[in-house]
């Protein structure tokens, strides 16, 4: 069982290193992404500097990472014959795939926010869960026109439904799992905007239809 975690956590944080928006910018622009718009390889940033069919091929394209994984470690322990831990594995490799989405192999750990990768592993463990935050971002983005605090946002949208849904009860055997996983990735989501945080407290952060140009930031850990 253990090797089993182990290669299915391995494959899911490799694969979800996989940098589409790096490679965008690699192949449509001839250059590297980071030097450009707000310096970061996520969908929001492609799209910004390479248009809306770049950018949302790569959001599709990140959500995949971490919905594959997911799908591919359920059916791994099912045709194991581990169908008590399939939950388990494949939260782990959700999980794995979006910190291989922030820190890649691939771009010496310099990676993007997690915000498509982890709304795809999240449609495959939690559907109501990602539908709801899905309408939070939607509201925050029509409300304040920042693509980044509808990504906090929506993170907190996640967990704060997982416990309004479940009660004390996420704390049971059953629901534990998925209790660490709503309460770890926003927490890292919210942890990689940290640098948009900071602006937004101070009035600086770049709204969507805004000219002014975003500022770079420092994608490294």
């Amino acid at each position: 069982m253990f090797l089993l975690v182990l290669a299915c956590t391995v494959a899911a944080f490799v694969s979800g290193g996989v940098p589409f928006g790096y490679l965008a910018g690699r192949v449509l622009l001839r250059d590297d992404i980071r030097r450009h718009g707000s310096g970061n390889i996520g969908a929001t940033n492609v799209w910004r500097v390479l248009g809306w069919k770049a950018g949302l091929t790569v959001l599709l394209l990140d959500a995949l990472k971490g919905m594959l994984p997911v799908l591919a470690a359920g059916d791994v322990t099912r045709w194991s014959g581990v169908d008590d831990q399939s939950q388990l594995v494949a939260l782990l490799a959700g999980l794995a795939a979006i910190l291989g989405h922030m820190y890649p192999v691939w771009l010496r750990l310099r990676g993007g926010k997690g915000v498509a990768t982890a709304l795809g592993a999240v449609l495959v463990v939690a559907p109501l869960h990602s539908a709801v935050s899905l309408v939070v971002f939607a509201a925050a983005v029509a409300v304040f026109r920042m693509v980044s605090l509808a990504s906090i946002l929506a993170a907190l949208g996640f967990l704060v439904f997982h416990f309004q849904k479940y009660g004390m009860s996420a704390f049971s055997v059953n629901r534990l799992p998925l209790t660490v996983f709503a309460m770890i990735v926003p927490t890292v989501i919210i942890w990689r905007h940290r640098t948009n945080l900071v602006r937004i407290l101070n009035g600086t952060e770049s709204r969507i239809g805004s000219s002014k140009r975003p500022p770079q930031e420092n994608s490294r850990p």
